[in-house]
């Protein structure tokens, strides 16, 4: 048993779901089945019942080990305490690379709740585009980025998902349409964002075999903004870009639905600092990963 397991055992214990548990520790749901049937299969006794009808369940010998594996999971947290202490970690710096919405939203957060344990940890932060993160990631110039995966992207780790929304001015001809498809934007004049934020928006068009009618490519959310207000054309953009959007536009949901998944991304997970995994069990814990949730913003 490794602690992993421990920590999925738990999870479903919490959740009552083999997928939910699964999501929380960015494993399939098969996976999950087979962990469980390994280690029921080592113990030699059934922890958790499963029913189609009713759901999970566990036995009163699951519940009793549930407990102590919580007891074992809060002794593995003292232990990395303990070395963290000794390795001088309350002294190193984390590099945290973001792309300016996820570095707004999430690393402040992150970084108040890191420092309640560890108030002299300290913090080095760049923003760029996510090709930039990416880029910096793989030639070691920082430690963690907030990025959205691409085949480039390796180790990484499920933080928070994203809808994507159409947005207009309020005088638009589509804005008395409540849910928005790309064959409605067909002849539309459209502002694409690059530098790897437009590979769920093209998905999208892509899946009703549509080509969005590009009439400008920009790198900056605020610029795609200011430039829908002007009436230059619409956009399809992301839930946390549009948080701070400025007066006289409207958002209207899209059909199919369109999600982005942002990760925390890292090197090779064996070559990580103790203070990145503490950064990375911080950022699960603050933001426990859910692919089903209300949105941040009024549609």
């Amino acid at each position: 048993m490794n602690k992993s397991l421990l920590q999925l055992i738990v999870a479903i214990s919490e959740t009552r779901n083999f997928t939910t548990a699964g999501e929380k520790m960015n494993m399939t749901q098969p996976a999950v089945s087979r962990a469980v049937t390994s280690l029921e299969r080592e113990l030699g006794v059934t922890l958790i019942i499963r029913d189609r009808r009713h759901g999970v369940a566990l036995t009163p010998v699951g519940e009793r080990t549930v407990r102590i594996f919580r007891e074992i999971l809060q002794g593995y947290d003292k232990v990395d305490q303990e070395i963290a202490k000794e390795k001088g970690l309350e002294t190193g710096c984390v590099r945290i690379g973001a792309f300016p919405v996820a570095a707004s939203y999430f690393v402040p957060k992150l970084i108040s709740q890191i420092k309640q344990h560890y108030p002299k940890l300290e913090f080095s932060i760049v923003e760029g585009t996510i090709a930039d993160v990416q880029e910096w990631l793989d030639n070691r110039q920082i430690d963690v980025g907030l990025l959205i995966p691409s085949d480039k992207t390796t180790d990484s780790f499920p933080l928070y998902r994203e809808g994507i929304y159409a947005v207009m001015r309020g005088d638009h001809r589509l804005n008395g349409k409540n849910i928005i498809r790309p064959e409605d934007l067909r002849e539309e004049p459209m502002l694409i964002c690059k530098a790897g934020y437009e590979p769920p928006v093209l998905s999208w068009f892509e899946s009703a075999g549509e080509t969005p009618k590009v009439k400008y490519i920009l790198y900056n959310y605020r610029t795609a903004l200011q430039m829908v207000l002007a009436g230059e054309g619409l956009a399809v953009m992301s839930e946390l870009s549009l948080l701070d959007r400025p007066q006289g536009l409207t958002l209207k949901r899209l059909s199919p639905q369109a999600y982005r998944d942002i990760h925390i991304a890292t090197g090779p997970v064996e070559d990580c600092t103790i203070a990145v995994k503490l950064f990375i069990e911080a950022a699960q814990k603050v933001f426990p990963f859910q692919a089903e949730h209300e949105p941040l913003i009024e549609i």
